[in-house]
């Protein structure tokens, strides 16, 4: 895990196409939000705006992050996944880490073997090769062979796998409080812990 930034720093969202669009949303909103976050660089791949469509009812590219957030944010800026050429397609870009949320099971494939067709799969290959964190939020089940190795072979490459399970230990009455306390251990975990992130006190008497 990262020590937690002492300085303004830069993060890479990138959203697939798996289902899990409530993750996306509630991770959007808790960087938008974070004081610590400069940047938010978010890529949309295409795949994805099918599903945010089915599942959120959110349809087009345009004004996303204004659909996803309820307002618009100075801090994010839209990249398209065809935009190899973006800075955090470049190792030298100060990217504090990436995170794919969800991460299909063709875009893990892609990652692990190192394709870097798009700007999600090169983001993440510069992100692995300049050795930060790479965070693969992984949303399938079952998983087969083929998946599995996949995910043997991201996480050989220094990529952490964190597949989309909600906690039910903190008893959440909506979809979105289980999303919410999904992506703040996802935060923690590259040093971004967020203030109101249930946290289990199993000494607490019944």
């Amino acid at each position: 895990m990262p020590q937690p930034p002492t300085s303004p720093l830069n993060v890479t969202l990138a959203i697939t196409g798996a289902s899990g669009s409530v993750y996306a949303a509630e991770m959007l909103r808790a960087l938008a939000a974070d004081q610590r976050v400069t940047k938010v660089n978010l890529i949309v791949s295409t795949n994805s705006l099918r599903v945010l469509a089915e599942e959120l009812q959110l349809s087009g590219r345009a004004n996303l992050v204004e659909k996803l957030l309820g307002a618009s944010s100075l801090k994010i800026e839209q990249h398209n996944d065809t935009d190899i050429g973006a800075g955090i397609a470049s190792g030298s870009y100060p990217t504090f880490a990436t995170v794919v949320l969800p991460c299909s099971m063709g875009t893990l494939a892609a990652i692990s073997n190192g394709l870097a067709a798009t700007l999600i799969q090169r983001a993440a290959d510069v992100t692995l090769k300049e050795r930060r964190p790479l965070i693969l939020c992984v949303r399938e089940t079952p998983f087969n062979r083929i998946h599995i190795r996949n995910m043997q072979l991201a996480a050989e490459a220094g990529a952490v796998l964190y597949p989309c399970i909600p906690t039910f230990y903190d008893h959440p009455q909506t979809t979105a409080d289980m999303a919410r306390n999904f992506i703040h251990r996802v935060l923690a975990h590259i040093g971004l812990p967020q203030p109101d992130a249930y946290t289990w006190q199993p000494d607490n008497p019944a």
